[in-house]
């Protein structure tokens, strides 16, 4: 597995110049609890016709920090941008969230900065 850092500011641009849709499979993106309130978001891809190499974009941000939508590029990624602002609370460009959780569901289950309302 490969990790490349990304910048909020650069992710993107960086997803663009590497995705080609008949070599790379977007597997989803994903979220890390971290310290201090802080969560890594990470672009999972896997190589076809390739058994083992996954690259992984990632940055680390402060909850309150909005994340680029990729769906412009990878239409399917919305339900994974949507899974992150239900599971971590964080916005996503373009993404709402409901869908998973209901109305009386523990809000942001899976962030470091606490259980929401």
């Amino acid at each position: 597995m490969r990790k490349i850092e990304v910048s909020l500011e650069n992710t993107i641009e960086k997803i663009k110049e590497f995705y080609t849709e008949k070599e790379w499979h977007f597997i989803t993106l994903n979220g890390v609890a971290l310290e201090d309130g802080k969560i890594e978001i990470q672009w999972m891809f896997s190589k076809y016709e390739s058994l083992d190499e996954v690259v992984v974009f990632f940055t680390v941000i402060n909850q309150g920090d909005v994340v680029p939508s990729v769906v412009d590029i990878i239409p399917s990624a919305i339900i994974s941008q949507r899974e992150i602002v239900d599971m971590f609370g964080v916005e996503v460009e373009g993404s709402s969230k409901g869908l998973y959780l209901d109305a009386d569901s523990t809000q942001m289950p899976l962030s470091s900065c606490g259980v929401g309302a």
